[in-house]
This record gives structure tokens, C-alpha cells and sequence, in this order.
């Protein structure tokens, strides 16, 4: 990024966006649930993308810390308004699920198909908010390393979405297929 000021801010927007992630997921009620293979599958690869995404720039990433942008102010500022909208919009989205939320896949009491707010155009926001802020962070930062990161992450939610569609084709059938004509899978659908 163009100065360490940048940095910082990126740093403090994201650590604000965990802290409140935790402090949310601690408030939800557990369900027992089971993801298996796949489920490691999601956290090694979004795993490996946070880290490509976040590690030092003093780091050697060989070829991936070569440039695919310019290194200017406005690159950065485009990159931090991109991770400031998708972090935003996967908040809302969060908030918006309320007690329906969980890290799993999995059934709570009372369980509802949300198709209001965010989730009115698509299906999957917190995981689009997520790419959003990522592809941004990666703009921003300017590096191909950036773009790896993003695309792990892509993949990593893709696997997760892909399941949750199944498991939502599973429990609330026509609904739920009614809802998929109208919402994006990542991208909205008007």
C-alpha cells in the first residue's frame, strides 16, 4: 500500500470487522453440526488466502509480490472503499440473520428462510461482503499475491455457499427454490 498510514487503516478496519465477528458469534446459541472433509476444505483455503492477504510485506512471496497495479494513493483509496463496502454489506447481512446466523451448516429451533434485506438479491452476502472487502484489500495492496488471495477465498466460499444451498434446497424445498430464481448465488439479481 502507498504509505504506512494505509496500513494502519487497513488494519483497523479489518481487526474492528473480526472483534465484532466474535463478539456476534458468541452471542448465537450452538447447534451441533457436522461439515466433515469439506468444512476443513473451506478453512485451509480461506485460511491460506488470509495469509497471502495479510502477512508482512517484508515477506518474500517471490513473483507474487511483483506489482499488477500501480502503487499510488488512488489505487489504495479505490481498494479501502471496496473493503469498507464489503465488510459493511457482511455486516448487515450478519445483523440482518440475526439468531438464524451460525459458523455450520445446520438447522436451529425456529429456523426461517431470510429473502428481506440483503438477502433479497442474494443468497450468500456475508461470503459476497467477504470477496467484496478481500478483492479491495487486494487493490489496494497491489500485489499478485493479493489477486491469489482473493482467489482462494473465492473458492474456499464457493464450497461453503455451494453446501449451504443444498442443505437450504433440503429444508425448505419450493421456497427455497423460489428464492434461488429471484437471488444471486454471489452476485445480486435484480
Amino acid at each position: 500500500m502507498p504509505s504506512p498510514n494505509f496500513h494502519q487503516i487497513f488494519t483497523v478496519v479489518w481487526s474492528a470487522f473480526a472483534l465484532y465477528w466474535l463478539i456476534a458469534a458468541f452471542r448465537i446459541k450452538r447447534a451441533k453440526a457436522s461439515e466433515g472433509p469439506s468444512r476443513i476444505l473451506h478453512l485451509a483455503l480461506l485460511g491460506a488466502a488470509l495469509w497471502l492477504l495479510f502477512s508482512s510485506h517484508d515477506s518474500s512471496f517471490g513473483p507474487l509480490s511483483r506489482y499488477f497495479l500501480p502503487h499510488t494513493q488512488p489505487v489504495a483509496l479505490v481498494g479501502l472503499a471496496l473493503t469498507c463496502a464489503g465488510l459493511t454489506l457482511a455486516v448487515w447481512a450478519r445483523v440482518h440473520l440475526g439468531q438464524n446466523w451460525s459458523s455450520c451448516v445446520t438447522l436451529k429451533v425456529d429456523h426461517e428462510l431470510i429473502r428481506t434485506g440483503p438477502y433479497a438479491h442474494l443468497r450468500h452476502p456475508i461470503y459476497s461482503g467477504v470477496l467484496l472487502a478481500m478483492l479491495g484489500t487486494g487493490v489496494a495492496q497491489g500485489e499478485w499475491r493479493g489477486l491469489l488471495a482473493f482467489c482462494l477465498a473465492l473458492l474456499s466460499l464457493w464450497i461453503k455457499a455451494s453446501r449451504e444451498d443444498a442443505w437450504l434446497t433440503r429444508e425448505f424445498g419450493a421456497s427455497f427454490e423460489a428464492h434461488r430464481r429471484h437471488a444471486g448465488f454471489l452476485l445480486p439479481r435484480w
